[in-house]
């Protein structure tokens, strides 16, 4: 019933802890069952004797369990507040990440804990913090990016207790989430304002295979085979000299600044020589250079969707949608 596991950064008392609450929520441990005793834990863990005590120790200073002299310790409250934790998985951070974190927190209640954890595009991690983290969270929310067939790691976790958050695969699909649909948002977006980017004779998307979904990709070159644009596929723009009738679709900010610096060192207009589409909407992008057009979602109501998918215990697969802001860039 208690197992405690080696070099994963939490203490083996607060382990002990963090376990015999978690029964109680989950109500595997009512009032008046009783828990293992101190002896049980230590030789099925081999821990000192001291450690066990510890975690029981502040257990009953709480009032969550009593000791019965003779007999052992047993729950003495079922009503007792247990914080629930949730892990949450993400990529990387940024500005928009930041929001979406921001409100998911905002929205949950305050008897619960969010402990974050980032992968940063890295499978070995990812696979790692899911193994060592098994077992230890009430909920797990997790952000794959473009890793495929990351089921292999996530069904090892309670299927009841998972939310994807962004890219939702294939193998996931059996999985409640709230995601974004990268193919259909960057093909409509530029449908939608087609007579505009007509102006341009050669069209640019910026994508990292490793860390842009693939939906971006396909989305785009399908928009410009579909209206027979001129386009090409580049990683980087570190190397690329812009040049007059080009238009830019950079998901990244590095790569924005760069092509920005660029216009002003080759004498070339904003808009008027080369567009720019950026992704995910931030401050910065709204003030630079009078405002760059973004293709975006609404990092603020993901977080706040999520949130209330968890509270209410929600099985669904929510698409959170995206919208094109045009400002000056074009």
């Amino acid at each position: 019933m208690i197992k405690i596991k080696q070099k994963i950064g939490t203490p083996k008392y607060k382990q002990i802890i963090n376990t015999i609450e978690a029964l109680i929520v989950s109500g595997t441990l009512k009032k008046g069952d009783q828990i293992p005793s101190i002896n049980k834990i230590k030789n099925d863990n081999k821990l000192s004797r001291d450690t066990v005590l510890m975690a029981f120790n502040e257990l009953k200073s709480r009032g969550i369990i009593q000791s019965v002299v003779g007999k052992g310790y047993y729950v003495s409250s079922d009503q007792v507040t247990v914080t629930q934790k949730i892990f949450l998985l993400f990529d990387e951070l940024n500005s928009f990440k930041e929001d979406l974190y921001n409100s998911f927190l905002k929205h949950l209640d305050d008897s619960i804990e969010v402990e974050i954890y980032f992968h940063h595009f890295n499978r070995s991690i990812f696979k790692k913090l899911i193994k060592d983290n098994k077992g230890d969270y009430n909920y797990y929310v997790i952000m794959p990016a473009n890793f495929n067939n990351t089921n292999k790691e996530i069904k090892n976790l309670p299927s009841d207790k998972v939310y994807i958050l962004d890219q939702l695969h294939d193998d996931l699909s059996s999985y409640p989430s709230i995601y974004q649909n990268f193919e259909k948002a960057i093909f409509n977006n530029l449908n939608e304002t087609k007579a505009l980017l007509s102006k341009y004779n050669h069209f640019i998307l910026v994508n990292t295979k490793s860390k842009q979904p693939e939906g971006m990709l396909k989305g785009f070159t399908n928009f410009c085979e579909a209206h027979n644009f001129n386009y090409s596929i580049e990683t980087t723009l570190l190397e690329k000299t812009p040049e007059k009738g080009e238009l830019y679709i950079i998901p990244d900010d590095k790569n924005l600044l760069r092509i920005l610096k660029k216009l002003k060192s080759n004498n070339l207009t904003l808009a008027k020589d080369v567009g720019i589409i950026s992704y995910n909407d931030t401050l910065l992008k709204e003030l630079v250079e009078g405002g760059i057009t973004t293709i975006s979602t609404d990092f603020n109501e993901m977080g706040k969707r999520l949130a209330e998918m968890i509270l209410n215990k929600e099985q669904k697969q929510i698409e959170n949608p995206n919208q094109l802001i045009l400002r000056s860039s074009l």
